[in-house]
């Protein structure tokens, strides 16, 4: 076991924030912090910001003002040993005469994990690995879920109220929470690749699904799950960028033409019930490189994803007040016939934002990565 010093930590734990900086625009990359240090002082610092742009060990060795040769670069992943949009960074640092490398987290791609630890110690680098691991995965749960399961990583996001209500019985939920919870919401919209919802919430919202209450570059997709392909043409979020994706079970060619013309790209996935496959969905959408989905959508769709296993991470935005029996819960789901069959969530991190109270879940059952 490594005997990791108060340094080590503290040079890590600066590149953890670098990393950070990229989360609202590296997909599909991680998000990647480095640090050098020489003689105990920082000498060069970057984080990777989008792809195809440099990679944070490239970024942290342009900005030195120094010589960084004999340097320790602290890295919250592996650096990569393969040629993509970019030379591979081990090369960098060999070039640069870094002398030791420190990183966090192995890569999660099995095809390339630890192969840029192996060309880093056969040029003579000394690497040590695992320091801070757990904060490195947490800033990129997308990217991991992608490279080890095959699909993005599903966050469910849910404004409620005390009693668990959704919605009004006539669908109106404008608005359950305050600006500051909505404003969070935008967040979570902006660090994703796609944001979800079914075609009732479209429906009756018109929603535009994009990110307007922060500051990013970059708009997500936004995937309609529509069995039945009812999208309506004159939707507004057809008029944002970052482009739609219709999913459905419907054979309908006029009505696909239709949709394809008002400028959704529609696709195909039906199971023997005549409903969107959701598994497949969620592959197709690792397939094109997006790490982090985010739901938000009704109790019908809600109950879908959580009844196939599909909900990685739920966040709730509870408001202090109670609307009533006849308000929409939030799941569709058949009733538990024991305490021991009801799905189980583990809370993980709660938090006031003004009035509401958000609410981190993880499903007991979901696998970690």
């Amino acid at each position: 076991m490594t005997d990791w010093t108060r340094d080590d930590h503290r040079h890590m734990a600066h590149a953890l924030r670098l990393a950070e900086k990229g989360l609202f625009t590296t997909t599909p990359n991680p998000r990647v912090g480095c640090v050098l240090v020489k003689g105990g002082q920082v000498v060069g610092e970057g984080w990777h910001a989008r792809a195809g742009g440099d990679h944070a060990e490239v970024a942290a060795i342009a900005s030195s003002k120094v010589p960084v040769r004999g340097a320790t670069a602290y890295v919250t992943l592996e650096p990569c040993s393969h040629t993509g949009r970019t030379p591979p960074c081990t090369e960098a640092l060999k070039g640069a005469g870094i002398a030791e490398v420190v990183y966090a987290m192995q890569d999660p791609n099995p095809e390339v994990s630890g192969r840029g630890i192996a060309a880093l110690e056969a040029a003579g680098i000394r690497v040590r690995g695992g320091l801070m691991a757990a904060a490195a995965a947490a800033l990129n749960p997308g990217f991991i879920s992608r490279m080890t399961r095959g699909r993005p990583w599903l966050r469910l996001k849910i404004a409620a109220t005390l009693d668990g209500r959704t919605a009004l019985a006539d669908g109106d939920s404008r608005w359950i929470t305050g600006k500051p919870a909505r404003t969070d919401v935008h967040r979570l919209r902006a660090q994703s690749c796609a944001v979800m919802t079914g075609i009732g919430t479209l429906l009756a919202d018109d929603p535009l699904l994009n990110v307007r209450h922060v500051e990013t570059e970059r708009q997500p997709l936004r995937v309609v799950v529509d069995n039945n392909l009812a999208f309506p043409t004159t939707a507004v979020t057809l008029r944002e960028p970052g482009g739609v994706l219709v999913a459905t079970a419907s054979s309908d060619d006029d009505r696909i033409e239709a949709v394809q013309a008002a400028g959704a790209e529609v696709l195909q996935l039906n199971t023997a019930r005549g409903r969107v496959d959701l598994p497949r969905l969620l592959k197709a959408l690792g397939e094109r490189g997006l790490n982090e989905v985010l739901v938000e959508a009704g109790q019908n769709l809600n109950g879908a994803l959580l009844a196939n296993g599909l909900v990685d991470e739920l966040i709730v935005y509870f408001n202090a007040r109670v609307m009533g029996s006849s308000g929409r819960g939030m799941f569709a789901l058949p009733v538990a016939e024991t305490m021991e069959r009801a799905a189980g969530f583990v809370i993980t991190d709660t938090r006031m934002l003004g009035p509401d109270l958000r609410v981190t879940l993880l499903p007991r059952e979901a696998p970690r990565v």
